[in-house]
């Protein structure tokens, strides 16, 4: 799974990347989010597989911050770059006429910006609040990584601060770009229903299938971990949810991009030469 993640975003990356007809707003929006997946991923899974490999669970302290810290990190800049691409998704159906207009390339780089740079002071401030909690023993963590919530869970020091500013930020940096999402999707709705073609409105709703397809993935798999962390006995089942959206969400964002996007499939295509092979055959 680990390698499909990879393989499959890395693929995306480059087909983005070598293809003119890609270089769009909407397509440059997800290259990064692609890379980013790659990085999501890389934070948790191959030190499991290390462990699963050397029968040894043990993380040390600077290792298991480290995995905090990059792990809070790259969940921001999903979150920002899925609120981005919404964004992107309004502007283009809502507002067409202006969509190049609105949509230049230094906008572009700017929300890519800032969302890297909320997404690092966010992970930098979790991050030094983790490295003021004390413990009492060996910790022994009920997770297949260092998880921010079950770290401040095991502290024998007082964590109210801390419980407060994870909180706080998971409503603010979490629940913010969610509202934003819901309120580009509504609006599209609205537009989309006021197209008259049948044709053009599934053409409408098309370009933001695969986008939605991900975001409700992404959502409601996070949701499921801090829904069942909330519930007593509830390590297995949160662990579970953990692995939906640090693993499966991301292995499967190439496919919903890929399968339902004739642009990506055929820049793919491109990209392997099949296209060229096809057409030889053809002529053969």
């Amino acid at each position: 799974m680990y390698l499909i993640t990879v393989f499959g975003n890395l693929l995306i990356i480059l087909a983005v990347g070598s293809d003119s007809h890609l270089h769009t707003p909407m397509y440059f929006f997800l290259a990064k989010l692609s890379f980013v997946d790659i990085c999501f991923t890389s934070t948790t899974v191959p030190k499991m597989l290390l462990n699963i490999q050397t029968q040894s669970r043990r993380i040390t302290y600077e290792g298991c911050l480290c995995q905090i810290y990059f792990f809070v990190l790259f969940a921001g800049l999903d979150i920002f770059l899925l609120t981005v691409m919404a964004y992107d998704r309004f502007v283009a159906i809502c507002h067409p006429l202006n969509y190049t207009v609105i949509m230049n390339p230094q906008l572009c780089g700017l929300l890519v910006l800032l969302s890297w740079v909320m997404s690092i002071l966010h992970s930098l401030l979790e991050s030094l609040m983790a490295l003021q909690l004390s413990f009492c023993t060996e910790v022994e963590i009920p997770h297949f990584f260092c998880e921010l919530n079950q770290m401040i869970h095991l502290a024998c020091s007082d964590t109210f601060l801390n419980n407060m500013v994870m909180y706080f930020a998971a409503m603010l940096l979490a629940g913010g770009p969610f509202v934003g999402i819901l309120y580009s999707y509504s609006k599209i709705i609205s537009s989309i229903h006021g197209i008259s073609s049948a044709q053009g409105k599934y053409k409408a709703f098309s370009t933001c299938a695969s986008h939605l397809s991900v975001v409700s993935l992404f959502y409601c798999t996070s949701l499921g971990v801090y829904l069942s962390s909330a519930a007593p006995q509830s390590s297995h089942a949160s662990a579970v949810a953990s692995v939906m959206y640090t693993v499966v969400t991301p292995m499967l964002n190439p496919f919903i991009y890929s399968l339902r996007n004739r642009d990506i499939k055929e820049a793919l295509l491109r990209f392997s030469g099949l296209t060229a092979l096809k057409g030889s055959i053809v002529l053969g």
